[in-house]
């Protein structure tokens, strides 16, 4: 499946939920591991940590 949306972000940990309010999918949080990137198994939306991000989330 092609992304439907990349969204850049600076945390490698997010949260979807399809974005469509009623319409969208239950909320699923995201780690984007080793990768710097992960697709939303439900809307397919990208997730791609903006460069110069850190890497690892601070506490």
């Amino acid at each position: 499946m092609q992304p439907v949306e990349t969204v850049e972000v600076e945390s490698p940990r997010v949260s979807c939920d399809g974005g469509n309010g009623a319409l969208g999918h239950p909320r699923i949080y995201l780690n984007l591991g080793d990768q710097k990137q992960i697709d939303c198994p439900y809307c397919g939306k990208r997730f791609v940590l903006k460069e110069g991000a850190r890497a690892v989330a601070s506490h």
